[in-house]
This record gives structure tokens, sequence and C-alpha cells, in this order.
């Protein structure tokens, strides 16, 4: 895995896991202001899911490039 394709696996990672963490602790506004929209969050929280995102693409990027450089997995078939 050159330098480059492993940044990519990285990127998709982490949105990967953005997109899964971004629910949680969502808790919406019961009384929104006019023009805003009823489902949206009352704290987003964003920072802080950013750093949680990036906390466990981290580790499951590890284990990615683990899997990868000590060749625990191939579809290479044998002999080959």
């Amino acid at each position: 895995m050159g330098p480059v394709s492993g940044v990519v696996v990285y990127i998709i990672i982490w949105w990967l896991v953005l997109f899964m963490v971004l629910p949680f602790g969502v808790r919406r506004d019961e009384a929104p202001e006019t023009g805003h929209d009823p489902g949206a969050p009352k704290v987003a929280m964003i920072g802080k899911k950013m750093l949680i995102t990036t906390a466990i693409a981290t580790a499951l990027f590890a284990l990615y490039f683990a899997i990868v450089y000590f060749d625990l997995v191939t579809l290479r078939p044998e002999g080959a």
C-alpha cells in the first residue's frame, strides 16, 4: 500500500465513521424559533464528534494497516 492509497483509505474510513457518530447525543429544540427546522439539534457538538471520529478512524485504519502490512488476509492463490 502506497502513501496516497493509505491517505485515501483513511479519508474514506473517517467520513464513514463521521456519519455514524453524527446522530449521537442529538437533542432537538422543543420550541424552535420561526424559520428554524424543528428537527435541527439544539447543540450540534460537532467539534467533539470530529475528535471522536478521528480517534475511531485512526484505530480502524491502524487495524487495516496491520492486516495489509503483515499480509494477514490475502486473496492471492496459494503459491502465487
